[in-house]
């Protein structure tokens, strides 16, 4: 069946002109789907019946089904789990900060990265998510909130780059004029370092923010955390984003999940001051979230400032990132991991 909403404006528009349509009926059906957020065909009261009735028998309406909703007595957090038409479980967050509601969503069910202290990797890649899939997150959370989105940071379960021509999709559908229309600046995409991949993104000359998952400042204590690493080495990365930042304008973000023990040394905070250095990077210190199944676990919050202070005594733009939703599972891959532990665990695929 046909993924209707996955398509852009010009692609619905000739799916119209193919039944028969007039063309306005495309702009009325993408209104519907992406500013009304409509549950289904039949609430498209402008649209013919008989137009309703055929798009339901030959067409594919992407909507998920709010699974769990848990929100943080502490900050607010919304952490959302939803199941996709094919029973597979995502989750996403919905962050409230003074200048503008933010959510974390997912691009794939699972993840093949195999990132040894995230609970998304655990069970491995089930499939890629479409981009009408990777919308609903923010329609769903959007009707539930009743708050505007204007903010998005791709970094919820698997590897946007993955999954790359859904993402471009979504980013062109999510930032569309004719729907939601949030800007390209709002969007943060992370990667753990698909270096063809970032490449290919540059050329694209989006207006995002690129955040790399850097974790180690050696290609050796990398490799040991990260497997992705044997494929890449670091000095392959930092060309990559030196060159995406060249290209785009944009600065760069290194995400640095800290690890009591394992890569918060004063030679590791050296080391990230150098890399950081090269693209101008800015650094996001993140104090790694305990997985049950890992022995991974972080430094106190004073440990974590000592690390910090050494990055800015060397001149490096960072910050910690505020621990939100930590009542609530709202970390990634936790919710998810835990509701597929007590339903049986769910076989890649991939």
């Amino acid at each position: 069946m046909t993924d209707i909403k996955s398509m852009t404006i010009e692609q619905l528009t000739s799916y119209m002109e193919t039944m028969g349509e007039k063309p306005y009926r495309a702009r009325q059906l993408y209104e519907w789907m992406h500013i009304r957020l409509a549950e289904s065909f039949s609430d498209m009261t402008n649209l013919p019946k008989s137009l309703r009735e055929r798009l339901a028998e030959e067409c594919e309406y992407t909507l998920l089904k709010t699974e769990r909703e848990q929100i943080s007595k502490e900050d607010g957090t919304r952490k959302y789990l939803f199941s996709l038409a094919d029973g597979q479980m995502i989750e996403s967050v919905f962050m409230p900060y003074h200048h503008g509601n933010s959510v974390c969503i997912s691009s794939q069910a699972g993840c093949r990265m195999g990132c040894r202290f995230c609970a998304s990797a655990i069970g491995g890649l089930v499939r890629n998510l479409t981009a009408a899939e990777m919308l609903e997150q923010i329609y769903r959370i959007s009707a539930a909130t009743g708050e505007r989105v204007s903010n998005i940071v791709v970094m919820g379960t698997g590897e946007p780059l993955d999954n790359y021509d859904n993402l471009l999709r979504f980013i062109r559908l999510i930032t569309d004029e004719n729907g939601l229309h949030i800007s390209q600046r709002n969007i943060t995409v992370s990667t753990c370092g698909l270096v063809d991949r970032i490449r290919m993104l540059a050329t694209q000359k989006l207006q995002i923010t690129l955040a790399l998952s850097l974790h180690a400042v050696t290609d050796e204590k990398r490799r040991q955390i990260m497997p992705i690493a044997k494929r890449y080495q670091i000095a392959e990365l930092m060309e990559a984003m030196t060159y995406y930042a060249s290209v785009t304008g944009r600065r760069v973000t290194f995400e640095y999940s800290l690890i009591s023990g394992v890569n918060d040394t004063d030679e590791d905070a050296a080391g990230l001051a150098a890399l950081a250095k090269g693209p101008g990077a800015h650094v996001n210190l993140i104090p790694v979230n305990p997985v049950t199944e890992t022995a991974f676990l972080p430094p106190d919050r004073h440990k974590a400032d000592i690390f910090k202070n050494k990055l800015e005594k060397y001149g490096t733009n960072v910050t910690i990132r505020r621990r939100l939703g930590a009542d609530i599972d709202a970390a990634c891959g936790q919710l998810r991991r835990k509701v597929n532990r007590l339903q049986g665990s769910i076989q890649p695929r991939v």
